[in-house]
């Protein structure tokens, strides 16, 4: 699956943002003759618990669906799939680099492997600088070379702080 051609991206970004949400990941792919268009979206600003609902993924298909058939923009043969962007959310735009600076991100850059580091600022909107590793170097890196990053949950403290809550909900 690769990240959708610029014009696609773009025409879809403005569309799901009159709907009232955010555009957070676009991929195309053919498969079986289709073209396979994968859309997640979120509410502007959302924190965990407060994102979209199948509903409102619902809601986003049947316009986007609409638009698609009325401008052919996808030919007639193709498949939507709208959903939302979990909690290990794909780090795409510009705009989401500035959202997560201080988080961790699962990433993979050109000629180099997946890697873990943490999003310490976005200077300009073509680059990020990351750190790799707890006490590593912090690196300008062009964004056009990133290939692939979500972010990075740390699952051993999410279990503690549901294990938390639950104990707090049963006092």
């Amino acid at each position: 699956m690769e990240y959708a051609p610029d014009d696609l991206t773009s025409a879809v970004d403005q569309r799901v943002a009159e709907l009232g949400f955010e555009l957070v990941d676009v991929r195309k792919r053919v498969s079986r003759g289709r073209t396979v268009l994968q859309i997640r979206v979120d509410r502007e600003g959302s924190a965990p618990g407060s994102g979209v609902t199948a509903d409102d993924c619902a809601t986003v298909s049947r316009e986007l669906e609409t638009w698609f058939d009325e401008s052919a923009m996808l030919g007639d043969r193709y498949v939507l799939e709208v959903s939302s962007p979990g909690i290990e959310r794909p780090i795409r735009f510009p705009r989401h680099w500035e959202r997560y600076v201080g988080q961790d991100v699962r990433i993979r850059i050109q000629g180099r492997g997946r890697e873990r580091a943490t999003i310490v600022s976005v200077p300009e909107e073509g680059t990020v600088v990351l750190r790799f590793g707890a006490e590593g170097e912090e690196q300008a890196i062009p964004l056009k070379e990133v290939k692939d990053a979500t972010l990075a949950v740390d699952w051993s403290k999410l279990d503690r702080s549901l294990a938390r809550n639950a104990s707090k909900e049963s006092q």
